[in-house]
């Protein structure tokens, strides 16, 4: 499968801060790649580059078989960009929004009117058409400024933390229309810190921290390195957690961790580890306040890969990184 996007060892600093510090990654032609990391991780700082609104120190990147750092005229043709805030004209309408963007590309004035009726109607904001974006709501404004990043209709997407700041269900709302997208064939980076969103839209995963890429995979196969599934029990009496603890000693996998009356069991049998358990402590007539069986999430993979949660934003932002 051909790569549509790929960056090779990109670095970038600020002063003494390494927002990129080797950072490589490829997209296959009409796949998603989701670029996970905190606050400061570095997504930004790498979109910029990609997008050629920035030049890294070092590295070199293509997109779409473009050069972007020799070539970025040629680049900014095939590609459409979504920052993590809506870069939309809160004075114009949602069809003068569009409308604009196309007579931006040059499509004329009857292709830039009949583009923009097709993305209003494409992203249902044909109702809003002719309300000015102010009046809009957070999700509304995001799915406008989607909208206009797809008005030349690029190849290849991005899209830098598309939901921040958006309630569930816009969130929700929004993941539906890029997912569309991804059906019609667009090649899709997307950075995120949301884990869920990730493991939603993407093919492939890259986790980065600190500027550098520290793993990639589905998000099956980074669940894989955290280990199998785990027991979640959690005793109504924590003078039952000893009683419980030693009922299951050899159930688990891996040393079970307690939190007061809750145990974390990583087990390898999963259903059958979670009846075995329950037949056990059925046995010894103790009360159980809850019981479960989970797979590892992207937050346990992204803690076991760094040392610290996807949602901690107590790093440094550079610069340029001002919610990523």
């Amino acid at each position: 499968m051909n790569e549509t996007v790929r960056a090779e060892e990109l670095a970038k600093a600020y002063g003494d801060v390494r927002a990129l510090d080797g950072l490589s990654l490829s997209v296959p032609e009409g796949t998603v790649l989701a670029v996970l990391g905190p606050n400061g991780a570095g997504k930004t700082t790498a979109v910029r580059i990609l997008t050629t609104l920035l030049r890294p120190d070092s590295g070199r990147a293509m997109v779409a078989g473009i050069d972007v750092l020799a070539d970025p005229a040629e680049a900014r043709k095939r590609i459409g960009v979504s920052g993590q805030y809506a870069a939309v004209d809160e004075y114009l309408t949602g069809f003068e929004n569009l409308e604009m963007v196309g007579r931006l590309y040059h499509l004329g004035r009857t292709a830039a009117r009949d583009r923009a009726r097709q993305l209003l109607a494409q992203f249902d904001l044909s109702d809003a058409a002719n309300r000015t974006a102010k009046t809009y709501s957070g999700g509304m404004r995001r799915r406008l400024d989607l909208a206009g990043a797809l008005v030349a209709e690029p190849p290849v997407l991005f899209l830098d933390e598309p939901t921040t700041g958006l309630d569930p269900r816009s969130r929700t709302d929004l993941w539906g229309v890029i997912a569309e997208l991804v059906r019609g064939g667009t090649t899709l980076l997307l950075t995120t810190q949301y884990l869920e969103e990730a493991e939603r839209l993407a093919d492939n995963i890259l986790v980065i921290d600190r500027g550098t890429a520290i793993a990639m995979g589905t998000a099956d196969e980074l669940k894989s390195k955290v280990g199998g599934e785990r027991l979640d029990i959690v005793a109504t009496d924590e003078g039952d957690v000893g009683i419980i603890l030693a009922a299951l000693a050899d159930l688990g996998s891996e040393q079970p961790s307690i939190d007061g009356k809750q145990i974390c069991l990583p087990v390898a049998t999963g259903p059958k580890a979670l009846m075995e358990a329950l037949r056990r402590i059925d046995d010894r007539e103790i009360e159980l306040h809850d019981v479960a069986l989970r797979r590892p999430t992207l937050d346990d993979v992204f803690l076991a890969l760094t040392g610290h949660a996807a949602e901690d934003d107590s790093q440094q932002d550079t610069p340029t990184e001002e919610a990523s």
